[in-house]
């Protein structure tokens, strides 16, 4: 029978695995509390009894998994230093350093498992201000004493040039690590061969490392590529005026069609036929002006009435 405080245990535990998955799937952003209580099958009041935030709860799964990752990359690179001290250092001592903890991580299921690779392939190309500000303030110790050994294995190369070059380089590598198991990235380089996770990481990091030294652009090499910028920024500017004027025709088309459609519209005179130009002169005729004496209706006389009329006179 459990007890009240394993119980709890369990519920902490569920809530952070569900975490966990729902940010590696989606990251920080689009994880949402509905989305983890239904994962872990929990209700919200357990998740604010636990965390009380969001935050607070990211804080818990990183912590968890990313504070024993740093504290085996210390140690190793410690030893990496006092095993190959000054210049003995090189740099594949200080990659090993980096990412061999990891790759045991994830090999062992109490302290990772194999969803590890991908939990920090997600840490490290999750642009949420969150994630950047809480890797920032958490592992910046760590992120200088790997950039101070660096510079130790590679002093060719000057310091300005190296911080990018590793952010994107380790940024580009820890990618690969996250899109896929060691299982199966293993049969992708070795075609088959029983080979090492010490073989994997070695293709892998002879890529990183050919980018960290590559030699610095020559003055040919920026020429040119500034000439194709000077055409791309004109191609850009001639299609964008092109638009613009575009633009300013249909709405001036525009304007002009709802302002014809605004104005009155003058009454058409009916068009005049000889039948009905008659007909609206007969129409005139018969009315009746108003006030106008009646004429007496004269008839043409009658001889015969004439001589009647002078007889009954004499």
């Amino acid at each position: 029978m459990k007890t009240g405080k394993g119980t709890a245990g369990d519920t902490k535990a569920r809530i952070l695995d569900a975490t966990e998955h729902l940010f590696i799937e989606v990251g920080y952003e689009a994880t949402s509390l509905r989305q983890v209580t239904s994962r872990a099958i929990v209700n919200l009041a357990a998740v604010n009894y636990h965390f009380r935030s969001k935050d607070i709860m990211m804080q818990a799964v990183l912590g968890r998994r990313l504070d024993p990752l740093n504290a085996r990359r210390l140690a190793l690179l410690d030893a990496c230093e006092a095993r190959w001290p000054g210049e003995q250092l090189r740099c594949e001592h200080v990659m090993g350093a980096l990412f061999v903890p990891a790759l045991q991580m994830a090999r062992e299921p109490e302290v990772g498992g194999p969803s590890f690779l991908r939990l920090l392939g997600r840490v490290y190309s999750d642009t949420s201000p969150f994630i950047q500000s809480y890797l920032l303030g958490h592992y910046a110790p760590v992120l200088g004493r790997f950039s101070d050994a660096f510079a130790r294995a590679l002093p060719e190369i000057p310091p300005h040039e190296l911080g990018w070059r590793l952010t994107f380089a380790l940024k580009a590598l820890a990618s690969v690590l996250a899109g896929d198991t060691p299982g199966n990235l293993l049969p992708a380089f070795t075609q088959g061969q029983d080979q090492s996770d010490a073989y994997l990481l070695a293709q892998l990091s002879a890529l990183v490392m050919a980018a960290l030294k590559a030699p610095v652009p020559a003055s040919q090499q920026l020429s040119a590529l500034q000439d194709v910028f000077l055409i791309g920024e004109t191609q850009h500017a001639e299609e964008r005026a092109g638009q613009i004027a575009s633009n300013a025709l249909e709405a001036q088309q525009a304007e002009q069609t709802q302002r014809a459609d605004t104005l009155p519209i003058a009454p058409r005179k009916p068009r005049r036929t000889a039948h009905s130009e008659g007909a609206r002169r007969a129409a005139i005729a018969s009315l009746t002006v108003p006030g106008a004496r009646e004429r007496p209706i004269i008839f043409p006389s009658n001889p015969l009435d004439d001589w009647m009329r002078m007889r009954s006179r004499t």
